[in-house]
């Protein structure tokens, strides 16, 4: 269960409770491009997030959120649901109930769950589900967000990049190329964000961005 980079499974290892609700979450990432490191480096970003902010942060509730907040993206990415966030929602719920959770924290961690999906655009109303969603779209954007959206490409069998097809003015879930989801998305994800911290971590991943995409166009035309 240890890992140098997880403070998740360090926080499980003293915590009987999170250890219960992560060995349920296991279960349910698949895919490459939201697998469990995904929720890994989530946990991390939020937690920082958290210390970096002023007041009080329920950070039970903020882990609970964060470590289940993506148990219902296979089913999306199979085809079976449309809402990935709803619905994960009603199984962080099922899973809570189940193992005695308390009800009021429960309705505070699906609404975190409810609300992070990027393309719903919805404004989170409290402190906890802001640093899930903050924390959740710094995980798409930088060098990690760059190796995501490849990855993603290559199981969605999506074109590197395609100059006779430029980019969706608005994102509607698909990009025809992958270089088109860094337009489309990826390079407005900084200016959805919640609080400050996330927004200062989000300035440097938004920079090695375009140096990417900068010297991909330049590789791709054969100019260096």
């Amino acid at each position: 269960m240890n890992s140098p980079y997880s403070e998740l499974r360090r926080d499980a290892s003293r915590d009987v409770m999170l250890k219960k609700i992560l060995d349920e979450a296991m279960k349910y990432y698949r895919s490459s491009h939201h697998d469990f490191s995904h929720v890994e480096r989530v946990y991390n970003l939020a937690m920082r997030i958290a210390r970096e902010l002023p007041g009080s942060v329920d950070l039970e509730v903020l882990k609970i959120a964060t470590i289940l907040h993506d148990v219902a993206r296979h089913l999306e990415d199979e085809g079976h649901i449309e809402d990935h966030a709803y619905e994960g929602a009603k199984i962080a719920r099922e899973i809570l109930e189940k193992l005695n959770f308390p009800k009021e924290k429960i309705d505070e961690v699906a609404y975190c769950i409810s609300v992070h999906r990027f393309r719903k655009g919805e404004k989170p109303r409290t402190i906890e589900a802001q640093i899930l969603q903050d924390a959740d779209r710094l995980d798409a954007i930088g060098a990690i967000g760059i190796a995501r959206a490849f990855a993603r490409g290559g199981w969605m069998n999506t074109p590197f990049w395609d100059p006779e097809k430029p980019p969706k003015p608005d994102y509607d879930g698909y990009s025809e190329t992958v270089i088109n989801h860094f337009y489309e998305k990826l390079l407005k994800i900084k200016d959805t964000l919640n609080t400050e911290p996330a927004k200062k971590i989000a300035e440097e991943r938004h920079r090695y961005m375009l140096e990417f995409i900068d010297r991909f166009l330049k590789e791709w035309q054969g100019l260096l």
